[in-house]
């Protein structure tokens, strides 16, 4: 059957197509020079109008497109609609019968893989996704059409759901799963831990995506969530043990993180292990060598001793290299040196040393050769870098000369030998899980020897706890974006947030947490605290109130209860303190710098040395151009890292801190804190 324009029609209308005809499963339309064939799988509608005199057919096609058919008799052009309209119907139907089949069976899939008892990954969504649309290209129906039919309608829906809206479809149903988890594992959560997990620990220890981030504030349980987190993989027979990898930021936390694993898991076969260590265990089993560590990454005064020698020996020998480091040491530290022979000078080596080995430090996790750290460096810095890198070969020299003679290297040699044998296939990794403490520490380098690992083995899943709120070790080489950017480094996944501190009381909290996150930089978390706490649980004194505080607090302050004396620099060590020991017998008093009460709490904390200077909290914004050229760019936000010192201090307190200023020449801090609402006080 077929309908043709009449002959008026046909030349009134000027167009392209004045014939259409029924096919089997099919209309061919067509006219002098074109010809289109529309497959009924290709038909989305078909309207039949009438204008003034002639009939007009018009068949919509997918990605909006149509064609038309005008300048047929009015009559025909009905008669032939009905035809037309009736076959693709029938069609349609019979069409939908095989389109019901193929998604049905889809549909059914999906639900059996949702009603898994396991965490939904997106991993997972992208493999519904694709099986979805090769089930809409499988269809005999333009997969738009399938809402019109009954037997389709509701598989299609569901399909279309899991195609469109999967995060949130995702999203929900972890949650209903989540909720049966904390209620059918019930028994677990209260026990893993001394006091029951709360519900955000509990659901960021299920949670099972590939890449997790916990971010968790001061003393809200991040130690305890990873410890839960790898008794759940074990009670969940995720992993074995073996399988499991924890890693640690140093010895001391590796061991505290054992014990801890021992006393509340009860198992033996758990082992954390430090970057180093897991770098020394890849050498020894990807190579027939066995590494042994320098002694000097064990022995600060030898360390600081090779390297204060070499120096003195360069400035002595070589006039140019003692006037390189007189302008380095005046012009760039600001710092005094005497005229003549200012390398003999004690006071400035003592001071010099932590410098070099800094800079030492620095320039061996680079890794690379030292024309490309210099071509690395910015265009305003590089020949000025360029003469620091010349004046720090020597020594650079020296260390390799002293791991040569010792038969040993040290630790970033061993991660750099560690990333290369995974690179080569020469280690095959035997962990599924991997879980890291204290993430927002990490450095470019250790973060690349965990990409190597999962590079390698590439199921591994990442679950990592960390609070960017707590970086303060850029200096030495720690990047907060390996945090704050945690997933574009490490693939998609989750964040969850421990939202309850068990340390502090409410007032120090929200001090803290103002202070910090007045950087725009520092990702937005609430830490809510148990305990409210007095508007007097923060307060700024002057410093030279410390004797007459001291004096007061022995009068209540139990022997049990630990009073934190924290600063900026070791050098800043009262000297009051000096007399403490026969002076208030009963109080117990400890001095630390902030860096080194990290990881620690007290019941009392009194932050010293907030004076403004060169030696003052916040310490100068100014950094040697070595550091500007090796570390991670400088956050814009003024005195972003001094802030987070401060939050780390104020949050080591349970009960009370005291925060002690300069009268004369107060921290920028003090009036910040001021209008903060912290009362300012003459006297204890």
């Amino acid at each position: 059957m077929e309908l043709k324009a009449t002959s008026l029609g046909k030349h009134l209308a000027q167009h392209p197509y004045n014939r259409v005809r029924l096919l089997n499963a099919g209309v061919e339309v067509s006219g002098e020079k074109h010809e289109y064939l529309i497959p009924f799988n290709q038909l989305l509608s078909i309207a039949c109008k009438r204008g003034l005199v002639w009939g007009e057919l018009e068949f919509s096609l997918p990605d909006d497109k149509v064609v038309r058919l005008h300048g047929t008799e009015w009559n025909e052009t009905q008669r032939f609609y009905h035809y037309l309209s009736l076959a693709w119907q029938q069609w349609s139907q019979e069409m939908s019968e095989v389109a019901a089949g193929v998604l049905n069976q889809q549909a059914e899939a999906i639900r059996l893989a949702e009603q898994q008892d396991r965490w939904l990954k997106r991993s997972d969504i992208s493999s519904w996704q694709q099986a979805i649309r090769k089930s809409f290209d499988a269809v005999p129906l333009p997969v738009t059409r399938l809402g019109e039919f009954d037997n389709c309608r509701e598989s299609w829906l569901y399909c279309q759901q899991w195609l469109n809206d999967s995060d949130s479809q995702r999203v929900k149903r972890n949650a209903r799963w989540t909720d049966r988890m904390l209620e059918q594992h019930a028994d677990y959560f209260e026990q893993v831990e001394s006091s029951p997990l709360n519900p955000s620990q509990a659901r960021a220890v299920v949670n099972g995506e590939d890449s997790v981030l916990v971010l968790a504030g001061a003393g809200s349980g991040k130690t305890s969530v990873l410890v839960a987190r790898a008794g759940w993989l074990m009670l969940r027979r995720q992993a074995t043990a073996e399988q499991v990898l924890l890693l640690a930021f140093g010895r001391k936390a590796a061991e505290e993180m054992n014990e801890r694993l021992r006393s509340r898991l009860h198992r033996e076969d758990f082992s954390a292990r430090t970057f180093h260590s897991l770098a020394l265990h890849i050498i020894r089993q990807g190579s027939n060598k066995s590494p042994v560590i320098s002694k000097l990454e064990n022995d600060t005064t030898a360390r600081h001793a090779l390297l204060i020698d070499v120096w003195r020996q360069q400035c002595s020998e070589k006039k140019a290299h003692a006037n390189g480091w007189r302008q380095w040491l005046s012009d760039e530290l600001e710092w005094e040196v005497e005229e003549g022979n200012f390398w003999q000078d004690n006071g400035l080596a003592k001071r010099l040393a932590s410098r070099l080995e800094r800079w030492l430090g620095l320039m061996r996790m680079h890794g690379g050769a030292q024309a490309a750290m210099i071509e690395g460096a910015s265009d305003e810095i590089r020949d000025l870098f360029s003469k620091r890198v010349k004046l720090m070969a020597p020594l650079l020299k020296a260390w390799k000369t002293a791991l040569k003679e010792e038969g040993a290297i040290d630790f970033s040699g061993l991660i750099h030998q560690a990333i290369n044998i995974l690179d080569k296939g020469r280690f095959i990794s035997p962990w599924k899980h991997i879980l890291v403490d204290e993430f927002q520490d990490i450095s470019p380098q250790r973060a690349e020897l965990l990409a190597a690992l999962r590079r390698q083995n590439r199921q591994t899943a990442l679950f990592a706890v960390g609070d960017d709120w707590q970086a303060i070790y850029r200096f030495s080489g720690a990047e907060m974006t390996l945090t704050t950017s945690f997933h574009h480094y490490f693939g998609e996944g989750d964040r969850c947030v421990l939202d309850t501190t068990y340390r502090f009381n409410q007032r120090i909290g929200e001090v803290a947490n103002a202070f910090v996150q007045r950087n725009p930089h520092q990702l937005k978390k609430t830490l809510n605290s148990l305990t409210k706490g007095t508007k007097k649980a923060v307060q700024l004194l002057p410093e030279d109130q410390l004797e007459a505080l001291l004096n007061k607090m022995s009068g209540y302050v139990q022997p049990d209860e630990r009073i934190m004396l924290l600063a900026r620099y070791h050098h800043l060590r009262p000297e009051v303190l000096d007399k403490a020991a026969t002076r208030w017998p009963k109080l117990n008093l400890e001095f630390m710098t902030i860096h080194a009460s990290k990881g620690q709490q007290a019941e009392y904390v009194i932050l010293l040395g907030l004076s403004h200077g060169n030696e003052g909290f916040p310490a100068p914004a100014r950094e040697s151009v070595m550091e500007a050229a090796l570390l991670p760019k400088v956050e814009e936000f003024p005195d972003a890292e001094e802030r987070r010192l401060a939050y780390v201090a104020i949050t080591r307190a349970i009960h009370q801190v005291w925060l002690l200023y300069d009268r004369d020449e107060p921290s920028d801090f003090v009036a910040e804190l001021g209008r903060q609402g912290v009362p300012q006080v003459r006297k204890p």
